[in-house]
């Protein structure tokens, strides 16, 4: 291995930092040393909940920043033999060590080196968390302006349709309100003028009508309560368009009378 200490390696070998003949060798090593065996196991466990927190990978660049970081982590200053455990001249020299069977000591730095792995891995897992936290909102937003586009785009086609024809009706508070319909598009586009803001807390709400009664066709934008709307759904069969005003999130079925109920252009009604 890179090292003449193998109790050194277990960092590297969680990392995957390894060459592949260091890492035979450091596993042949595991086989006899317990404490090397259950480092490695709590790295990996480190490693595996910090991962956990991120689906992003860190930038290729940071594997490598981590391995030097750890390299250059100070080792810890053992003693020098015999030095003074003291100063003064009543410091009596340190005892030397009897003889006996050698034992394994793991190197003081071995600490250093757990939480240095954490450290860096939890920075790694933050970044990740970043980087998934924008990529999730950059989608996002590239997801709602293709909804919006969209939109725009039957919004434009229903207007424009060879086959367009109009509807319109006086509501109570002195506005008007216009649907214009596609058949060839089935499609339809509610055209308010004069429209007041809806109240607090409240939308305005489009309805399909027909022999069914009543069915959801999306919320008109409070911000924008002149702004054309395109029906959501399709047109089908039925024979009118009604707005109603319901609470925050629109409702399933109408909770207050139509402000306004057009019959739609050649729409056969009772």
């Amino acid at each position: 291995m890179g090292t003449e200490n193998p109790h050194e390696a277990t960092a590297a070998y969680v990392l995957d930092a390894l060459a592949e003949p260091e890492r035979a060798a450091f596993e042949a090593h595991l086989e006899t040393c317990p404490d090397c065996a259950r480092e490695v196991r709590e790295f990996a466990a480190t490693a595996a909940l910090l991962g956990a927190a991120a689906a992003v990978e860190p930038p290729p660049a940071l594997r490598g920043a981590v391995l030097r970081r750890i390299r250059e982590l100070p080792a810890g200053a053992e003693p020098e033999p015999g030095a003074a455990r003291g100063a003064g001249p009543e410091t009596e020299p340190a005892p030397e060590p009897e003889p006996g069977p050698a034992r394994h000591r793991a190197p003081r730095h071995r600490a250093w080196s757990r939480w240095a792995l954490a450290a860096c891995l939890a920075v790694a897992a933050g970044l990740g968390g970043v980087a998934a936290w924008q990529y999730q909102r950059a989608d996002t937003a590239r997801q709602q302006a293709r909804a919006a586009e969209a939109r725009e785009a039957a919004l434009a086609g229903v207007l424009s349709a060879p086959d367009a024809r109009l509807a319109s009706g006086r509501i109570p508070d002195g506005g008007t309100g216009t649907v214009v319909l596609s058949r060839e598009r089935d499609g339809a586009v509610f055209v308010p003028s004069g429209m007041a803001a809806p109240p607090a807390g409240r939308v305005y709400q489009l309805w399909f009508a027909g022999p069914g009664g009543m069915r959801p066709a999306g919320l008109m934008d409070p911000a924008r309560p002149g702004a054309p709307a395109l029906l959501a759904g399709p047109v089908g069969g039925a024979t009118g368009v009604g707005v109603t005003v319901e609470p925050e999130g629109g409702s399933a079925a109408p909770t207050t009378a139509p402000l306004v109920l057009l019959v739609l252009p050649g729409a056969r009604t009772a």
